[in-house]
């Protein structure tokens, strides 16, 4: 079970409480009335897809033997509206820069394991799995002959 208190800061201003400790003030976007420089639920909504696919590919690495150099991810959540003025994330769009070693293994090899991982990260990921939005991932996968 995770757990999360919010409460009411005035305007449109909360602070949050995450069950494992931290804590944070969040807002509404700045078009609906909120604050620069402060969380929102859509950014969070966003993070959460970004690090948990980051977090299981790193366990994906583990399983697939892969010597993973650095992984950097930016992601974009990008919003329909609809006729009746609802709002809904239709796409969430991850596009990582992979870096890995293939020290003594065929660099393609090494690419077509990373792009399983990468799958797997997405199979697995409880975020992803729990979303409605299509999550579409674009990696670029660079291979190195750099010892790890």
């Amino acid at each position: 079970m995770f757990r999360t208190t919010v409460s009411w800061k005035g305007e449109r201003l909360g602070h949050l409480v995450m069950g494992n400790g931290p804590e944070m003030e969040f807002c509404a976007p700045t078009e609906a009335g909120g604050f620069e420089g402060l969380l929102t639920p859509e950014d969070a909504f966003v993070a959460s897809i970004n690090t948990c696919i980051m977090l299981m590919f790193l366990w994906a690495c583990e399983r697939f033997r892969l010597h993973l150099l650095s992984y950097e991810c930016q992601a974009e959540g990008i919003r329909t509206v609809n006729i009746d003025r609802t709002e809904a994330f239709s796409q969430v769009r991850l596009q990582p820069l992979i870096r890995v070693s293939a020290v003594d293994e065929d660099p393609a090899t090494i690419e077509a394991r990373t792009l399983r991982a990468l799958q797997s990260a997405r199979k697995y990921s409880l975020i992803a799995s729990s979303i409605n939005s299509e999550l579409l991932i674009i990696p670029r996968i660079e291979i190195t002959q750099e010892d790890c």
